[in-house]
C-alpha cells in the first residue's frame, strides 16, 4: 500500500539548512494499523505532511497504492489527497454551525457526488461511528468524542486508501480518547489501513505497529506483540 524509499526533507533558509527526515524508508501493508511516534521535533509532523501529500521530500520516492507521488504537481497532489487520503485532524477541522451530517458529506461535495449519494454515504457512516441520533447536531452540539467520530466518519466517506489521523485523541478527555480508539480499532479488524501520527506511548499501544521517529530517522520499527495477539485471540 506504502513504499517510503530513502526519504529525506531538508528546510533551507539562506543560513540555515535543518535536516527533517534523513533517508527514511519503510514499506506499510493494506490492512496494517501502524502508529509512528516520536517527541516534539522528532520529524513525525514532516512525515506525515509527506505521507498525507501535504508536502514533497527533498529526495527518495514515495509510492502510494501503485502511484509515485514524490513529482507530482500541486494540483495531482490535491487530486491524490482527495482520491486516495482519509484525513482525521487532532483539531476535527469541523464548520462549527454546520450539521455532522454536511460536514460529512463535504468531501463528496468537492468530488462531484450527486446529492442523493452524498446524503445516503453520509448517513452510513454517521450510523458506522456510532452517531445516528446526532447526524442533525451542529458540530458545536457535540463532545469532543463526538467532533472527532464525525472527522474520522468524513476521513471515511470517499473510500480512502489509507486513513492518517494527526495526534487524533489530543484534544480529548481521556474517557472519549479511549472510545476513538476503539473506534480504530474496530476500523482495523474491519480491514482500513490507518496510520496514525502520536507522542503518547499509551494510544501508541492499540496500534499492531509502531514506528519510533527521533532526530529525523527511524530508531524502532515494532510490532506490538501485545495487540497483534489480541487480534489473533478474536
Amino acid at each position: 500500500m506504502i513504499q517510503l524509499k530513502d526519504i529525506s526533507k531538508i528546510y533551507k533558509t539562506e543560513m540555515v539548512e535543518t535536516v527533517a527526515l534523513s533517508h527514511v524508508s519503510f514499506d506499510i501493508q493494506k490492512g496494517e494499523f501502524t502508529a509512528i511516534m516520536g517527541p516534539s521535533g522528532s520529524g513525525k509532523s514532516t512525515l506525515m505532511h509527506i505521507l498525507g501529500a501535504l508536502d514533497l521530500a527533498t529526495s527518495g520516492e514515495y509510492i502510494l497504492d501503485g502511484e509515485s507521488v514524490s513529482k507530482l504537481s500541486q494540483d495531482e497532489l490535491a487530486d491524490i489527497r482527495n482520491r486516495k487520503i482519509g484525513f482525521i485532524f487532532q483539531a476535527f477541522n469541523l464548520l462549527p454551525r454546520t450539521t455532522a451530517l454536511k460536514n460529512v458529506m463535504l468531501p463528496m461535495v468537492y468530488a462531484g457526488v450527486s446529492k442523493e449519494e452524498r446524503l445516503e454515504k453520509a448517513k452510513k457512516y454517521l450510523e458506522m461511528v456510532g452517531l445516528k441520533d446526532r447526524m442533525y447536531h451542529t458540530s458545536n452540539q457535540l463532545s469532543g468524542g463526538q467532533q472527532q467520530r464525525v472527522a474520522i466518519a468524513r476521513g471515511l466517506v470517499m473510500n480512502p486508501a489509507i486513513l492518517l489521523a494527526d495526534e487524533p485523541t489530543g484534544n480529548i478527555a481521556s474517557a472519549q480518547a479511549e472510545e476513538v480508539m476503539s473506534l480504530f480499532r474496530k476500523l482495523h479488524e474491519e480491514g482500513h489501513t490507518i496510520i496514525m501520527i502520536t507522542h503518547e506511548p499509551d494510544i501508541a499501544a492499540h496500534a499492531s505497529r509502531i514506528i519510533h521517529v527521533k532526530d529525523g530517522v527511524i530508531i524502532e520499527d515494532e510490532i506490538n506483540k501485545k495487540r497483534k495477539k489480541a487480534n489473533y485471540q478474536k
